[in-house]
């Protein structure tokens, strides 16, 4: 199952680490986020350093759908009831920000970037849309309620964000991956203040930023309770709708849809991993329904790190750790994140201010009622006597027949049939 981004860039390839070497900030993880914190580390002529355990965006990059938009779902009617009008703002200050690099960085790169209109509909509950369009007009953003779209079921209303952008990924961050100083094949084993050390050498740093999609030192940060990951689906068809623009349903079982090319990228199935959900078969049914005609050229799945608030866990990895940071938990908007991420943290490891830093503080409250929903599954796992296990921190796994693959409930942890890991945080194949 293979995107189709995998079929449209050709991947430079990197040497692996061999021998001990010093730098002044090393960043953990080769995905979209990493390679945009060794970018700007570049730009800004900081010593950096990047490892990927496997090669760059083999992970969760390669299988985004790659919206680029400050749009996410109807997040700010949320962030202002939660944290008021100026760190709302400011969200939607790091995020708009983050569009407008894109837009700069893409200009210099061949990667299919193309400005589209993002959209966010609701099918049953119009009042939503109506709180969320008078939440950014608090924070002084234009947006417009729709009654009708090109899609293929009636709406209650939808709000279009103007001039977002989509794009291919994987020619973007192999373009950008290019120049960069990186080792791939090179696990980090271990994890010292300071250091890191893998199977060739080991790597001194003054600074270390773990960009590895779920984090994977569990020893500071809490982050194995105040994560967990969900799995989601797409079909890419042929002879379907050509539609203009990007959207995505305020419902998190919903639908989201784009095009790319010839192919109408259909998105949705979504279920916490480790649960049952629709997956790909209710992805197919609804094609089966709305495009008869239709051929699948393409089917692949990803995974999201959900925090407990809706808002990434980007800067200090935790009060204890002053030159350790984390980029994780984009909540289904890696691509923004990803660069928010990457701006704000160029800036916290020379000792500069971000003005949007506070905002994704990974420090921040815990108290909200994700925390009991994850401590609860996570609880259930540990005292389920099945034989296979994870590793990471010994939850029950769970077979996930559409992938055919062994997936933690806790915290996304998946592995194949026969046991090779898959995807983190973590680092071992699976126990039987």
């Amino acid at each position: 199952m293979d995107s189709v981004w995998t079929k449209t860039a050709a991947a430079p390839s990197f040497e692996p680490l061999n021998g001990d070497i010093k730098t002044d900030v090393l960043i953990i993880g080769g995905g979209i986020a990493g390679l945009l914190c060794a970018h700007f580390m570049a730009e800004k002529n900081i010593d950096y350093v990047l490892t990927e355990a496997k090669t760059i965006c083999s992970g969760i990059t390669k299988n985004t759908t790659a919206k680029i938009t400050a749009q996410h779902g109807l997040i700010y009617h949320s962030l202002i009831k939660k944290y008021g009008v100026h760190k709302a703002g400011l969200y939607l200050q790091a995020n708009l920000r983050a569009l407008e690099k894109y837009r700069e960085l893409c200009s210099k790169i061949n990667c299919d970037f193309e400005a589209k209109d993002a959209f966010v509909y609701s099918t049953d509950d119009k009042s939503k849309i109506d709180r969320e369009l008078e939440a950014l007009k608090m924070l002084n953003f234009k947006a417009q309620f729709e009654d009708s779209l090109p899609l293929p079921f009636p709406i209650k209303g939808a709000l279009r964000f103007k001039d977002q952008a989509q794009f291919d990924p994987l020619k973007f961050a192999y373009g950008i991956a290019k120049p960069l100083r990186i080792f791939e094949h090179t696990k980090v084993r271990h994890l010292l203040p300071q250091k890191a050390t893998t199977d060739h050498g080991s790597i001194s740093a003054k600074k270390i930023i773990i960009a590895t999609h779920f984090p994977i030192l569990n020893k500071h940060g809490g982050y194995f309770i105040k994560l967990h990951q969900h799995r989601s689906y797409v079909l890419a068809l042929k002879n379907a709708q050509d539609i203009d623009g990007m959207y995505v349903d305020e419902s998190e079982s919903g639908l989201s849809f784009r095009s790319y090319k010839d192919m109408l990228l259909l998105g949705g199935g979504s279920h916490r991993t480790g649960k049952q959900g629709g997956s790909f078969n209710e992805l197919e049914q609804f094609a089966k329904q709305h495009y008869p005609n239709a051929a699948i050229a393409a089917r692949w799945a990803t995974q999201d790190c959900m925090t407990l608030d809706g808002i990434p866990y980007i800067g200090q990895y935790s009060k204890s750790t002053p030159d350790l940071y984390a980029a994780t938990g984009f909540n289904k908007w890696g691509m923004t994140s990803a660069m928010a991420a990457a701006d704000i943290l160029s800036d916290m490891v020379q000792g500069k201010q971000n003005i949007c830093a506070s905002v994704f503080d990974p420090s921040r409250s815990v108290f909200h009622p994700q925390l009991l929903i994850n401590a609860k599954e996570t609880t259930i796992s540990l005292i389920t006597p099945t034989a296979p296990r994870c590793p990471h921190m010994g939850c029950a796994l769970k077979y996930n027949k559409a992938e055919h693959s062994w997936d933690c409930p806790c915290h996304g942890s998946r592995f194949t049939k026969d046991g090779r890991l898959i995807d983190n945080p973590s680092t071992d194949d699976k126990r039987m």
